[in-house]
């Protein structure tokens, strides 16, 4: 029962073509949700926070929840900053108890990302904590991530290996297709990822750990319930969970979901709060949010991630 790193998860998650899924959190709600789901499951699980959440939830408040989580359920977690804007939040993540960061300079040059990168992996681990980063911008917007699509671009599988080299980073967050949010792709779009790319990479890195951001499906379920009881969600798509599944399959040892879990939550809470009008106390509809939650994260792990069983 530990906090721990994720280098023996993704070392395990690459030679047994599976991956582990990030599920942002945000409230005691979600991170009860996910451990259970992991606990029944025997799935190994990253819990990440983002700068959203940091400033929502406070960042003592998520260590503690997640702390308590580990002693609640008895799995080992490994807690992830998700998208890291610069060294100092970064470094505040790794001195205040984080086992995991991503440093995200993929907004700057290819030097400029190199040189921020670098500085985060030498911090980071002289204290044993691991460090992602990006290359290639993924479209779409979540908490502070808000990229347009022309402002988007493919990860240039030539760059990898000298990034990677001269970085000395853990792992690499690659565009290939997917986006953050629930709108992924315009109407009529057809959702593809681009699995060239990939195998490029899975070619110029072997047994190297990549990491896949935007990828949750904005499971169509929860969209219909979100709209049924109220909510105004038209056009919501995202990534078919068939292609995460081919992902993990292969160099994909990490795959971020968010979207999915606030989808299911405001839909759970909607049905709620309709077919329960006279309800007024929190915890009576956040129950709900809870396990709609578990349900969402042990269907990932079982059917998405292939993680289910591989604690």
């Amino acid at each position: 029962m530990a906090l721990v790193t994720t280098k023996e998860m993704f070392k395990k998650a690459y030679e047994g073509g599976y991956a582990i899924g990030a599920f942002n959190v945000n409230n005691m709600e979600i991170v009860q949700g996910i451990t259970e789901a992991a606990q029944e499951q025997k799935a190994p699980v990253i819990l990440q926070v983002s700068a959203g959440a940091r400033k929502y939830a406070k960042h003592s408040y998520l260590v503690k929840l997640v702390e308590a989580a580990i002693e609640e359920t008895g799995v080992d977690l490994a807690l992830h900053l998700d998208h890291g804007a610069d060294f100092e939040i970064c470094k505040s993540c790794i001195d205040g108890g984080f086992t995991s960061v991503m440093i995200d300079g993929s907004h700057h040059s290819f030097e400029d990302n190199i040189a921020v990168t670098r500085r985060v992996v030498e911090y980071a681990h002289e204290r044993g904590v691991v460090v992602e980063a990006e290359l290639g911008r993924l479209a779409g917007i979540e908490d502070a991530v808000n990229v347009s699509e022309a402002d988007s671009s493919y990860t240039d599988p030539a760059q990898v290996e000298e990034f990677v080299t001269r970085t000395g980073v853990d792992s690499l967050a690659i565009a290939i297709g997917t986006s953050h949010g629930a709108y992924k792709f315009k109407p009529g779009q057809k959702p593809q990822l681009r699995f060239d790319i990939l195998e490029e990479v899975e070619r110029r890195l072997p047994g190297f750990p990549i990491v896949l951001h935007g990828a949750s499906s904005v499971m169509q379920e929860y969209v219909q319930m979100v709209n049924q009881y109220g909510g105004q969600m038209p056009g919501a798509i995202g990534i078919p969970e068939e292609m995460l599944r081919e992902a993990a399959k292969m160099a994909v040892c990490k795959i971020n979901i968010d979207s999915d879990i606030r989808l299911a939550m405001t839909a759970a809470v909607r049905r709620h709060l309709v077919e329960h009008p006279d309800h007024f106390d929190p915890r009576q509809y956040l129950a709900d949010a809870r396990d709609v939650v578990k349900e969402v994260v042990a269907h990932k792990m079982v059917h998405v991630l292939g993680c289910a069983g591989k604690a």
